[in-house]
């Protein structure tokens, strides 16, 4: 490309958009890249500012930024994306389904570390719906060179950068400790909460059990949801270290493998999550602490949409998640959007 002034424009190409800002009415592109320069553009480019302009010139060594921004996209479009169009070098992604967005993030810290060029995302592992925006992408100058896109593609290797895993309407049975509910002495809360929840995201529930406080009463009644087919099981209640609370304990007493006893996530410390291995699926167990009853957002709501998609989580993961594990008790709680559990 090379820069003429706007005078002597008549006749040539565009090389990039040109934007009109007008406070409070509009702010978008009045002439696009491709366009042909005529005398009457001219007044309205110099009412704009641009006493210069810029006109393309064919190098085959470089890409135009929207050129650039296509290959961009499709490194990071993926299954149930639709893609917006092209302008100015960017491009957003929506998505088309309800899902967990999952996100290498790997891969996107190489391309935004690259230079010339970003992706700007929501944060990974959050539940997403139809026509939610993940990510928007820019390539930064008018001009980049082929090799730096073709390296960057390398390092990518064909992989893509975002995925959507849709949720698998898992079967979920829910069990309830403690001799106080079982007796009737206390009404339940746990289950309309957890039914709730898990119905959210397309669960279905097979039924709930209370059972009192001795172990291997609960064990028996988890391992009775398993044997009719629940994806996952829901265990509330007798989750703190006091002596009387066995609930960890009939856990692990069925056979299921602890992934971790304990989150730093607040509220919501006192979680543990298994997995019981059944004809070569892990099905989740999760042990919930009292805050699930009472609290609008816990540990168990950054954990729960995972776990509907089959996403497997690491005790790793569970332990990063105290960046950003605070929750603050919004009185209008806009959750993921708000900053609570976003440490993944």
């Amino acid at each position: 490309m090379k820069e003429i002034r706007t005078e002597d424009a008549a006749g040539h190409v565009l090389c990039h958009d040109m934007t009109q800002i007008i406070p409070g009415v509009l702010k978008d592109a009045r002439f696009r890249k491709g366009h042909v320069v005529t005398e009457e553009d001219i007044p309205v480019l110099l009412s704009m500012g641009k006493e210069h302009l810029y006109i393309w010139e064919k190098d085959d060594t470089m890409y135009h930024e929207n050129e650039a921004a296509e290959i961009l996209c499709e490194l990071c479009r993926n299954d149930h994306m639709d893609r917006g169009e092209v302008k100015e070098g960017k491009i957003e992604l929506k998505s088309t389904i309800r899902g967990l967005l999952k996100i290498d993030t790997g891969l996107l810290d190489i391309i935004n570390s690259a230079g010339d060029m970003m992706i700007a995302s929501r944060h990974p592992n959050t539940p997403v719906e139809p026509g939610d925006k993940l990510c928007g992408t820019r390539i930064i100058p008018l001009v980049i060179k082929k090799d730096k896109m073709e390296a960057v593609k390398k390092l990518c290797g064909g992989k893509r950068i975002f995925s959507i895993l849709p949720y698998k309407n898992k079967k979920v049975g829910i069990v309830t400790t403690g001799s106080e509910v079982y007796c009737g002495k206390v009404k339940d809360a746990f289950g309309p909460v957890l039914r709730a929840k898990a119905e959210e995201f397309g669960g279905e529930i097979l039924g709930q059990t209370v059972t009192d406080d001795k172990p291997e009463h609960t064990s028996e009644a988890i391992l009775e949801f398993i044997r009719q087919g629940a994806d996952m099981v829901l265990v509330s209640g007798g989750m703190s270290v006091d002596p009387d609370d066995k609930t960890p304990l009939a856990i692990r007493n069925t056979g299921a493998q602890v992934v971790s006893y304990g989150a730093p996530v607040l509220p919501g410390a006192m979680f543990l999550l298994a997995y019981y291995r059944k004809d070569g699926k892990n099905i989740p167990v999760a042990g919930l602490p009292g805050c699930v009853m009472y609290s609008k957002r816990t540990v168990f709501d950054l954990v729960l949409p995972r776990l509907m998609a089959d996403d497997p989580i690491t005790k790793e993961e569970l332990d990063k998640l105290g960046k950003g594990g605070l929750c603050l008790s919004c009185e209008e709680c806009h959750y993921p959007n708000c900053g609570f559990g976003k440490g993944w």
